[in-house]
């Protein structure tokens, strides 16, 4: 094809890049032959021009288009080139989070440094049994197609993981074997498959170390054969290991991890110090040294072993610490007492000085004579590290030995599948021998993968018939030849090692001279002579000499080997004898006193052993390669290529530059060259047609698709050698179908683009007119409604003036009228207020002017004398005052007269001045006197004058009394009236307060109610919150006990199917066990093994052999052939036997001491015939007059009927004669019955007593509770006699009782008995007097009671015949029912001796048959009659009355089976063992067999044959086992047996008698309930099978249902033309086309048909149909959805559109059988949310809502995973982005939900079986001749 056709505008392609290695562009102007650049646009939208080589005119690698971008195989891809490759690894790793990606055989696996959810045992049961293409790519899917492929070609398989360091080859490998320890399981109990994963750890703890690149790389490879046996399970395995890098032990870090926990701190010692990084975040040395002891214990390596080890590595640790000082330039010392040296001697056993000594020194030896020479410090270290890494390497062997016998078996191999674990191609700043041997072993690795491409290639285009041509690819045999061949680089080196005086640097001029010039991939450096440079397949690498010859002789001192040979350390002295057997792990440790010391002679050590170790490195290497080779030749090899993404260990980060290198180096872009060479693209017919069906037209289509396709072919692409057709396929060169991609993509354009033009004008013109029409409605009714709007509004305008004149007119006249009454009003209120006020003025000034006038008056008189008399008092005081101080003066002038003399000489004066004052005075005395003489005289003619003033006044006085009354009275009126005013105000106010009370109150009230209503309603919606919250809870619990019982149940379940499975592998084990015994020795009888249950041995089918012994023998002779393990379980369990027979044993002799016990007392048995006889006659005697009381009740009876006449039955007539008798009799024989049972309740209390007179012998105390116990005279002197004869019979052994001291113990407990019967004879006889009064009483209540029996009985000879016979027979059977009331309590059956007991239930069984007679009698007497009764009443008037036998009827039949004991083996064998559901069963009634099994249970319980039911279920039970065990696989058998299991668990219940269960039973069904036992542990064993059973059935219907499952869900279109086919690469997955062989969805839905039919025609429970159903449905949906989740292909819009179809499909199913509401819809929830998840719209964070919300029943895990896997179909369709994915997780992060990816397949719901009673009568049921069951008798 033109480049000019592909080259085109838009066109997308691939140039260099030196940071990304290849970046993305596209063309922006077409390109034309001739062209030197072409004009491109980068993804940033930079424009570039990319010039092309002017010599080779290559145009850059085309882009693949982006729907083939992801892909699973690389192949695939159109366009097959390393850009392609590396950007289809990039987006499927960083944008899918999938690490597995195929090309072609190899599966490429990137690390993503992170701990993912895809290895768990989910995942390894998805991919089992699955083809290789049909699944997502995985390791698993490489381990199933090698397992696969050995068990179909019988062919070895080989599992090639190679990688660098770490890019994760050991866990690939680790994966790989778990998968295979998983899948196959092992042939034996010795646990092969845990061995062979238990080998890693200890793999890992000693050969990985901790580098730059990894921190647990392998510094050694590996290769595990996993031995198959013929039924390819795990038998064995065996390792090969390929060069240990010792180095590692002194220069690198952590060559030993579980190290760090022995030595407390890696910094203690040089080997692990150096590195300066000694701890790993995130892994735990202790934890990983407890599973590395664990792997060592269960590879038999026992704890002194494992401590050997230990202390072998703990002194490698302690040698490297000694510390060698220089004394002069060509010697060393170490000094004395060196602490780490010393700890290494002790550790190893050998002596300091020996070890000292040859440190240092060394033994040189010649031809004639030997000679030590020492050693310098330098030459000293390297001696002492060379001898810590031989240490290491004899113990790596060691453990690899001993690895290898614990996994070696002595069951025959049939096949194997090899896992081998290498390093891959390594380049390092510096390369030395390490590297060479490893890019050696890489180049034959990478011959060998070119072969079998090469040879895979040419077998596809043969099987094809496709013209071959040689397709050129690389073949590195030169390069091999380089490193191998003769003169090769490791002969040289060889040679220069056999050298005396050979060097790294003359063997490295020897490299020179031989192929620097011969050999194009050898060259030398051009600034070094000791380094070469290789060109490998990979790359140019180039190795450094120094070292190598060294290394590659690998020589250690041989006197320090000497020495360590003869250590004391008997693991040591192990290690260094090869050629000795080995010790045993698991056996004894040797005792210390047989080691022999061996002598070491080095001049005669030169044999075969010695020539072996002369053996350089580099040949043992290259002889163990080529071994390695031979046997991947031999074998069918699957690649793993391990890919590291970055050197950082960063998660999903991806380094386009290191995964190109690996890419380059692992062998996958020649992988690719070579399929683009040929013809990479390959289609089936049936494909291609479907996929390019449009680029056809009608005329195209042929029938025959292979020629519809070559015609198109033809037409579409020009060149024929772009495609070639085989038979089934068409094989495309590359980039073909990109080009028909390209023309499909431009066709659905076009077709899009006409589509979405008629749409969008059909669209269009649509809008219009619909735009238009409603635009002219809206301006229709536009336009009446304004107009309607305007008339209305004038109208309105209209009237509104009208209305506001007369509203106008009307207001102002009635504001006038208003104002005229007010102004009148007005006028008239105040004129008359205006008169009243004037009046009261007037009024008011009178009065004031007349009351002013008397107060004034009297204000002033009373002024006047209040004056007056002030005055008065006012004088008095004032000459009371002045004649006292006068007084005062006198008397102190009279005391100190004297004494004024002598101090005042003047005071004569003052007393003269003061005489003459007092003469002055009584002058104005005598005026004074004379005025008031005067003043007397006018005072005389005043008081005249004024006693007639007075009388005159005292009439005024009078007149003023009377006018003051009459004030007062005014003033009572007034007070009254203010008191009446202040009350009426009062009132008022009160009035008013309690309006505003009243106001306030309401207001109050109002908010009350207001508040009452808001608290109703809040009350209302808080219940109705909390009714709801109630519910919720009570949802939410209900549905917690309900998945609690359901787990409860689920794991019961799981429990009985472990425990089947047990059994079941138990049984498979001792058949093999007897036929391996039968094979040595000779048939006979033998007992089973004491593990059977109880059940198997109360009833067997098989015939028996020998004793148990002889058993046991041939068991160990067995045994001697089989693994150990299996020898020790045997062992253990034989063990076990051994105990439960000696306990059976001791039982045993228990019994037997009892039984001697009991013979003892012989005597004392024979002293009690006697009285058995006695018991015996009595019985005798109440059976006889048990019939007389029948006979005498037929008499009765016959008398009864005979009288008819009217007055027969009155007083003294002979029928109440006859019934008189018979009732005195009745009572009689009652009274008779009662002693009777006290005089037998006494002889067996009295035997009771006898019995146990032994045991209370030495126990009074208990003997006198026994006594206090007897409460009646005749039982205690029964007792008493009895205690005597005792003692008189044990009086003959006083003397050995004397012996032992226990006389004196028995004389008083005799004496102390004999008191406390005395004492209790005593209070009985006080007590008797009362109990006779008692029975007086009781006596005379018997007689009253006869008396009025006798009158009941008059009354009911009255009656008419029919009632009178009904009344009679009821006063019959209510009598009898109390007699034997009476008897059930009169005899505690649990009280008395066995013997006893045994005649007292006997008694209760026959009284129990009475009853049951009785009830039949009343049934039949009623029948008879009412068939009599209607005879004349003349007929029998005269008749004699006599007692009359009444003829038995004919039983009805009872719905029982009755069958002989020795017919129960053929009753079993017809109706279980060989009933075949499709031929006899299929025309019977569903739960036949149950039904008969039952009806013969009834029997043997009517029977009370216990024996007979335990042996019947027991029978029943086992039988069905051995059916299911010998047909489980088919599904009729076993949905037979369940619905007949359960039919019989139902029996069981609704015939058991409890009411839960007989409340749908009809009366003659609770008739036919059990009477004797009750079956309740059995029905629990019957529902635990019934359970086993339904677990079988769908184990059975998921066999069948599961290869469906996948093909008709998912891979089938049920919609054709819905879902695209994308191209495919070498992994071809299964077609959706529907072939003949190809399940679809129709074949599923038969198959449900076929499962209901069968379960419907069986008659099983529909609530048990359901669950069935509900089981299968689950099944389905979680298939369908797992591989959903494995399968990147089926990611897509139109695969979700399917699965729902499907999906509606099924519920239209359920829909038309009535199975909605069983659960089953539910189940498929997960799936239909995963498919509605593929079809939303999945852009906006609006869309991540929803899908959160939608997404309810699937995972984070889940629904993260089905959208990174989406996938395009189409380019019309996006892919969903990282950031869209980002925000679903950050949205779903507060999930609380399990981590788990997968649903759980094995899962089964717990099954319940709901009681359902059957209303099929059994008396009614027939048995069919075919059954063979004539000998069953129905009863």
């Amino acid at each position: 094809m033109a480049a000019s056709e592909l080259y085109t505008k838009r066109a997308r392609v691939w140039i260099p890049d030196a940071e990304e290695v290849w970046k993305s562009a596209e063309l922006t102007k077409d390109y034309k032959d001739g062209d030197t650049a072409l004009q491109l646009i980068l993804e940033d939208v930079t424009s570039i021009e990319h010039k092309l080589d002017p010599k080779t005119k290559n145009l850059p690698h085309l882009r693949n288009p982006d729907i083939l971008v992801g892909e699973n195989d690389l192949t695939a891809l159109s366009y097959l080139h390393e850009p392609a490759v590396l950007h289809n690894l990039k987006v499927r790793f960083m944008d899918s989070k999938l690490i597995y990606t195929y090309c072609g055989i190899v599966l490429v696996a990137i690390n993503p440094y992170e701990t993912l959810p895809i290895y768990g045992t989910d995942i390894i049961s998805a991919y089992s049994g699955q083809n290789m293409g049909d699944m997502d790519p995985h390791i698993f899917a490489v381990a199933e197609e090698a397992y696969k492929q050995m068990a179909r070609d019988e062919r070895n398989q080989s599992i090639i993981v190679s990688g660098e360091s770490g890019a994760g080859k050991t866990v690939s490998a680790k994966y790989a074997m778990r998968y295979f320890a998983t899948v196959s399981g092992s042939a034996s109990e010795t646990n092969v498959e845990e061995k062979v994963l238990a080998s890693n750890p200890i793999m890992e703890a000693i050969g990985n170390a901790k580098t730059t690149r990894n921190d647990n790389s392998s510094r050694f490879g590996k290769y595990i054969e996993i031995g198959f046996d013929n039924r390819y399970r795990i038998i064995g395995a065996h390792m090969r290991t390929y060069l240990l890098e010792k180095s590692r032990v002194v220069f690198q870090v952590n060559f030993k991890r579980c190290l760090f926990s022995l030595s407390g701190s890696a910094n203690d010692f040089l080997y692990t110090r150096q590195g300066r990084s000694p701890v790993i975040d995130g892994v735990d040395d202790t934890k990983e040294l407890c599973i590395t002891r664990k792997a060592f214990t269960l590879l038999g390596i026992n704890d002194s072993y494992q401590m050997g080890l230990f202390q072998v590595l703990a002194a490698i640790l302690h040698l490297g610490n000694v510390d060698i000082k220089e004394r002069d330039s060509d010697s060393c010392i170490i000094p004395p007492n060196n602490r780490h040296l010393t700890a290494f001697c002790e550790l190893v056993g050998v002596t300091y000085q020996d070890m000292s000594q040859w440190l240092c020194h060394r033994k040189l030896k010649t031809a004639t004579e030997t000679y030590v020479k020492t050693l310098s410090r330098l030459q000293a270290t390297n001696s002492r590290d060379a001898l810590s890494k031989h240490i290491y390497a004899k113990l790596f062997n060691w453990i690899v030995e001993h690895v290898n016998k614990a996994l070696i078996t002595n069951i025959k191999q049939h096949s194997f599948i090899g896992v081998l674990d290498i390093y891959g191609f390594e380049t390092f700043e510096i390369n030395s021998f390490e590297q060479f041997c490893i890019n050696y072993a890489n180049e034959k690795l990478q011959q060998q993968f070119n072969m079998h491409v090469f040879k895979l290639e040419q077998e596809e285009y043969m099987k094809e018939q496709i013209p071959w041509t040689l397709i050129d690819f690389y073949d590195n045999q030169p390069c091999i030849n380089l490193i191998e061949a003769k003169m090769g680089i490791l002969d040289l080196l060889d040679e220069e090692c056999k050298m005396p005086k050979g060097s790294d640097d003359s063997w490295a001029q020897k490299l020179y001279n031989t192929h620097l010039k011969t050999c194009n991939l050898f060259e030398k450096p051009r600034m070094s002579n000791r380094a070469f440079i290789i060109q490998h397949f990979a790359d140019k690498v180039e190795y450094q000499c120094d070292g190598f010859l060294e290394k590659n002789k690998d020589t250690v001192n041989e006197e320090q080997i000497n020495v360590l040979k003869a250590s004391k350390f008997d693991l040591l002295v192990e290690l260094f004898h090869d050629e000795e057997k080995a010790i045993s792990p698991t056996g004894q440790v040797p005792g210390t006193g047989g080691r022999t010391r061996l002598s070491i002679k080095p001049d005669k050590s030169r044999d075969k052993s010695s020539k072996e170790h002369k053996k350089t490195v580099g040949c043992q290497f290259r002889n163990s390669l080529q071994m390695l080779m031979e046997t991947l030749n031999a074998t069918t090899p699957h690649y793993v290529r391990c890919i590291k993404p970055n050197d950082f260990k960063m998660a999903f980060s991806f380094d386009p530059k290191r995964a190109v290198q690996q890419l380059r180096a692992c062998g996958v872009l020649e992988t690719i060259r070579i399929s683009a060479a040929g013809f990479p693209s390959r289609w089936t017919y049936q494909e291609f047609f479907s996929r390019y069906r449009v680029l056809m037209v009608q005329k195209d289509v042929l029938p025959d698709k292979k020629l519809t396709c070559k015609n198109v072919l033809e037409k579409l692409v020009q060149d024929q050698d772009k495609y070639q057709f085989g038979k089934t396929k068409i094989f495309f060169r590359a980039g073909q179908v990109a080009y028909l991609e390209k023309l499909r993509a431009d066709k659905l354009r076009v077709a899009c683009i006409r589509i979405q033009k008629t749409i969008r004008c059909w669209l269009a013109r649509k809008k219009y007119l619909r735009q238009r029409s409603a635009a002219i409605t809206i301006q229709r009714f536009t336009r009446g409604y304004q107009a309607r709007c305007l008339a209305k509004f004038m109208r309105r305008t209209q009237a509104a003036t009208m209305i506001q004149k007369y509203q106008r007119m009307c207001v102002e006249r009635k504001r006038y009228r208003k104002k005229q009454a007010a102004a009148l009003a007005l006028q008239k209120i105040l004129r008359a207020y205006q008169a009243r006020q004037k009046y009261q003025t007037l009024l008011r000034e009178s009065k004031s002017v007349i009351i002013q006038r008397h107060v004034r008056g009297w204000l002033a008189r009373c002024w006047y004398k209040r004056c007056l008399v002030s005055i008065v008092y006012l004088q008095c005081c004032i000459r009371r005052m002045r004649a006292r101080r006068e007084l005062k003066k006198l008397k102190i002038e009279a005391r100190s007269v004297e004494h004024f003399k002598k101090l005042n000489r003047g005071m004569e004066n003052k007393i003269m001045q003061l005489q003459r004052k007092i003469d002055e005075q009584h002058k104005d005395n005598r005026l004074m006197s004379d005025k008031l003489n005067s003043l007397e005289t006018s005072y005389t003619t005043e008081s005249e004058r004024m006693r007639a003033e007075l009388t005159r006044l005292r009439g005024a006085e009078e007149d003023a009394k009377n006018k003051g009354n009459q004030v007062s009275s005014l003033q009572e009126e007034l007070e009254r009236l203010r008191k009446e005013l202040s009350t009426t105000q009062q009132e008022k106010k009160n009035i008013e307060d309690w309006t505003q009370m009243v106001s306030e109150l309401k207001e109050q009230n109002g908010l009350l109610k207001t508040e009452k209503n808001d608290l109703n309603r809040l009350i209302q919606e808080q219940s109705q919150q909390m009714n709801e919250k109630m519910v919720r809870a009570i949802a939410q619990e209900t549905q917690q006990l309900e998945t609690d019982l359901n787990e409860e149940r689920s794991r019961y379940q799981n429990l009985l199917t472990e425990h089947l499975r047990l059994e079941e592998k138990y049984d498979d084990l001792k058949e093999e066990m007897v036929r391996n015994t039968l094979r040595g020795s000779k048939p006979g009888h033998r007992r089973r093994d004491s593990t059977h249950s109880s059940n198997e041995s109360e009833y067997t089918y098989n015939s028996e052999y020998t004793d148990l012994e002889e058993g046991s023998r041939a068991v160990e002779d067995v045994t001697r052939g089989i693994d150990t393990s299996l020898t020790l379980k045997l062992q253990k369990r034989l063990t076990e036997l051994e105990q439960e027979k000696q306990s059976l044993r001791n039982e045993l002799e228990n019994k037997d001491e009892q039984f001697q016990r009991a013979r003892d007392n012989v005597e004392f048995k024979k002293a009690r015939g006697a009285e058995l006889e006695y018991e015996s006659l009595k019985r005798q005697e109440l059976e006889s007059e048990n019939k007389k009381l029948k006979h005498d009740l037929a008499a009765m009876r016959k008398s009864l009927l005979g009288d008819a006449a009217t007055g027969a039955g009155a007083p003294g007539s002979p029928a109440y004669k006859v019934l008189l008798d018979q009732l005195n009799s009745s009572c009689e024989e009652l009274e008779v019955r009662k002693e009777e049972v006290l005089i037998l309740r006494s002889q067996l209390v009295s035997q009771k007593e006898a019995m146990h007179h032994k045991e209370t012998m030495t126990e009074p105390s208990v003997y006198a509770d026994d006594v206090s116990k007897l409460k009646d005279t005749d039982e205690i002197k029964q007792a008493y006699v009895g205690l005597k004869d005792t003692n008189r019979s044990a009086a003959p052994d006083f003397h050995k009782l004397n012996e032992d001291g226990e006389l004196w113990l028995v004389n008083q407990g005799l004496k102390e008995t004999v008191r406390l019967l005395e004492h209790q004879l005593q209070t009985q006889r006080r007590t008797h007097d009362s109990e006779v009064e008692t029975l007086r009483g009781e006596l005379q209540n018997v007689k009253e009671e006869n008396n009025r029996q006798q009158q009941l009985l008059a009354q009911n000879l009255q009656l008419p015949p029919e009632a009178r016979i009904e009344a009679s027979l009821q006063h019959e059977i209510t009598r009898l029912t109390n007699e034997n009331l009476v008897l059930h309590s009169s005899f505690p059956l649990t009280a008395f001796s066995q013997p006893a007991s045994n005649f007292l239930q006997d008694l209760m069984e026959q009284l129990e048959k009475q009853d049951r007679t009785i009830r039949k009698l009343k049934k039949k007497w009623i029948t008879t009659g009412q068939t009599e009764g209607q005879t004349s009443p003349g007929q029998m008037v005269d008749e004699p009355i006599h007692p009359v036998n009444i003829p038995r009827r004919e039983k009805d039949f009872q719905g029982m089976l009755e069958y002989k004991k020795e017919d129960e083996l053929k009753l079993v064998k017809n109706l279980i063992l060989e009933l075949k559901p499709r031929g006899v069963a299929v025309n019977l009634i569903p739960g036949l067999p149950a039904y008969i099994l039952f009806m013969c249970l009834r029997h043997a319980d009517y029977v009370n044959d216990d024996q007979k039911v335990r042996t019947l279920l027991t029978s029943t039970i086992n039988s069905i086992k051995k059916i299911l065990k010998k047909r489980g696989d088919d599904v009729e058998t076993v949905s037979f047996w369940l619905a007949n299991t359960c039919r019989f668990l139902h029996c069981l219940k609704q015939y058991s008698g409890d009411e839960a269960f007989m409340k749908h039973n009809t009366s003659r069904q609770n008739e036919h309930c059990l009477s004797n036992f009750d079956l309740a542990e059995y029905r629990q064993v019957i529902s635990d099978l019934a359970i086993q059973i339904y677990q079988q059935l769908i184990k059975c219907m998921e066999n069948i249902l599961w290869p469906m499952i996948v093909s008709g869900m998912l891979e089938h279109e049920t919609i054709q033309g819905v879902s695209g086919v994308k191209p495919t690469g070498l992994r071809k997955r299964t077609s959706s086309i529907a072939d003949e062989g190809t399940y679809t969805l129709d074949s599923i839905i038969r198959q449900l048909n076929a499962f209901h039919s069968t379960m419907c025609q069986h008659g099983t429970d529909p609530e048990l149909i359901k669950q069935v159903v509900k089981q299968q449905f689950y099944i389905i949906g979680a298939v369908t959805l797992n591989n959903l989740l494995l399968r990147k292909d089926m990611c897509s819009w139109s695969k979700g559109m399917q699965i729902r179809y499907n999906v509606s499909q099924l519920e239209e199913w359920l829909r038309d059988k009535g199975l909605m509401v069983c659960g089953a819809k539910e189940t498929l929830e997960p799936l239909i949310q995963a498919a509605q998840l593929l079809q939303v719209k999945k852009k906006t964070d609006e869309d991540a809502e929803a899908i959160c919300s939608m997404c309810q029943g699937l995972t984070t895990a889940q629904i993260v995973k089905v959208l990174n896997l989406y996938t395009p179909v189409n380019e019309f369709e996006e892919r969903v982005s990282v950031a869209f994915i980002r925000t679903i997780q950050t949205r779903l992060r507060d999930r609380c939900e399990s981590p788990q990816l997968l649903m759980d397949t094995k899962m089964i719901y717990p099954v319940t079986f709901p009681f359902s009673p059957s209303s099929l009568a059994l008396e009614t049921i027939q048995i069919p001749s075919s059954l063979n069951l004539a000998f069953l008798t129905r009863v």
